[in-house]
């Protein structure tokens, strides 16, 4: 093949351009997005969370997240879980586990593995779940009917997991499925806790109360992880949201994580949409201002990039299409 010099350069610097270059221009998703989505599914959207980045509350920031299937997932330190409905007047949401146990599974008891929340994060496990565990080493977990074992070692009261538990006589949707299989109720108090138990028991599901529909004291057991929320009250978020100031979406800044009113698709402010004595931050051009950054980051690449095509060029055997282990480059 004859030798071509154009060509060799053109390729070299095109494979050069490529690595040193060309990745610089690639914006995040996150500073591509021009709006906060209300809503993954059927479920609604609104502060303090986020499924956007830069949308809601820091604190909340990369906790949900809608899958391609159009599901809303919490993230935690043991997996991803479906969320099945969010409260914002009575700040929860209710996640499911499919590695808990479930009436369809009857006495086969699947392999399971502990659900954990983030300490760091402002979830909580509440307080209205209930934990079922089944199958218990009695040798290994204290299984008693609470109220009489706690009468006799009452320093022992809290360890025991209740076998004369109500849910355990009366499994929501399936009384019977267990069968022979033990039943025993236990509120474990950190996930350490709940790593033991399944240790020594074969599975374990978690149950909340619901607010009944005909009476507010009228609760009514479910399937499922109730896991409560705050939402943080702040000045600048309550100013933003006002809709006589112009009804702004409270949001962040990707990189300080400084409060923004997101007002349209194409600016945001640091008070409230209406506030025009202040400047505002134009999407586009935290994008240009990138680009404008990258540019020289390219430039100062091409020129190294070319520094290096000549030193190159000048050692090396001509034979550019063949690669030998002379004129190798990488």
């Amino acid at each position: 093949m004859a030798y071509n010099p154009s060509s060799c350069f053109h390729h070299s610097f095109c494979f050069l351009f490529i690595i040193f270059v060309l990745p610089y221009f690639c914006p995040t998703k996150a500073q591509a997005a021009g709006h906060c989505r209300t809503s993954c599914g059927t479920i609604p959207i609104s502060y303090p969370f986020g499924i956007d980045d830069g949308c809601g509350s820091p604190y909340y920031r990369h906790i949900l997240v809608c899958s391609d299937s159009g599901f809303l997932e919490l993230r935690t330190p043991s997996g991803r879980y479906q969320v099945r409905s969010i409260s914002y007047s009575d700040p929860h949401m209710i996640v499911t586990d499919p590695f808990m146990w479930s009436c369809q599974d009857g006495h086969n008891f699947r392999a399971t593995r502990p659900f954990s929340l983030d300490t760091s994060t402002h979830l909580t496990l509440s307080s209205q779940n209930d934990y079922l565990f089944f199958n218990c080493s009695e040798e290994r977990v204290i299984v008693q009917p609470k109220p009489i074992f706690c009468e006799r070692f009452p320093d022992r009261c809290d360890s025991t997991c209740d076998s004369a538990s109500y849910l355990c006589r009366h499994l929501p949707g399936c009384s019977n499925a267990l069968g022979s299989s033990s039943c025993c109720s236990y509120l474990p108090k950190a996930t350490e806790s709940l790593r033991l138990m399944l240790k020594y028991c074969a599975s374990y599901a978690s149950i909340y109360w619901r607010t009944g529909v005909n009476s507010p004291d009228d609760q009514v057991p479910e399937y499922g992880i109730r896991v409560d929320f705050d939402i943080p009250v702040t000045r600048d978020c309550l100013q933003c949201q006002d809709m006589n100031k112009g009804g702004g979406s409270c949001g962040f800044n990707t990189q300080s994580q400084s409060f923004l009113c997101l007002c349209n698709q194409r600016s945001n402010v640091t008070t409230y949409c209406n506030d025009h004595s202040t400047t505002s931050h134009s999407k586009a051009g935290v994008i240009a201002g990138t680009v404008t950054g990258v540019s020289a980051a390219g430039a100062i690449g091409i020129g190294a990039g070319l520094w290096y095509w000549k030193k190159v060029r000048a050692t090396a055997p001509v034979t550019c299409g063949v690669q030998s282990n002379e004129n190798r480059l990488f």
